[in-house]
């Protein structure tokens, strides 16, 4: 009898310290992260969505016609390697070494063609041009892969190249905590600043 009524009181307790700790854990500090996020960093919290369902500025993504051609009146982005390209559920890199045939074969020839759709040598390619990032989603390209492609952009828009090269240097990005990583620019964000410029 004492054995049974034991186990129902520490059962019991067992019960309530789980429904107290839901609560409290499961319910309350959920409740409590999501309000200071949306307080804080609300841009952030809720994806870094882009004005009119362009997507996130989290997230890189093509900009491209239906046959996988380069749009000339857009920036374009860095190659992903996420699933079959820019697939949000898929994110990663190939995984390939740098003297894997493949890769080497891929960097030649995302240089040839890049070299050719911006009238440069291919020297003058810039690395992030030609390789995908780690999750193969990266919404950013260096200073120098932007002013490449201010050229084209400009004469695909009928619009002053300098025009353009000053929007590319407004929009830079300056080095995470003043010193880590590189200078950069988010390129949906680039191409939807284009947009609003030309419209105006």
């Amino acid at each position: 009898m004492s054995s049974t009524r034991t186990t129902l009181r520490t059962t019991g307790v067992a019960v309530r310290a789980m429904i107290v700790l839901t609560l409290v854990l499961g319910v309350g500090y959920t409740l409590l992260v999501t309000g200071i996020g949306q307080v804080l960093l609300p841009g952030q919290a809720n994806g870094s969505l882009l004005p009119d369902d362009e997507g996130s500025a989290l997230i890189g993504q093509p900009f491209t016609d239906a046959d996988g051609e380069a749009l000339p009146q857009y920036f374009q982005s860095r190659p992903s390697a996420a699933g079959d390209g820019y697939d949000g559920a898929s994110s990663g890199g190939s995984n390939l070494g740098p003297e894997n045939p493949d890769l080497v074969a891929a960097i030649e020839e995302r240089t040839a063609a890049i070299a050719e759709r911006e009238g440069v040598d291919p020297s003058q390619v810039p690395a992030d041009a030609v390789t995908a990032s780690g999750s193969g989603l990266d919404p950013h390209i260096s200073v120098e892969y932007a002013l490449l492609q201010v050229p084209r952009v400009a004469e695909a828009r009928g619009l002053p190249t300098q025009q353009v090269r000053e929007l590319v240097e407004s929009r830079i990005q300056g080095r995470d905590l003043g010193f880590l990583g590189a200078e950069r620019l988010n390129v949906a964000e680039l191409n939807l600043a284009l947009d609003d410029r030309e419209g105006e």
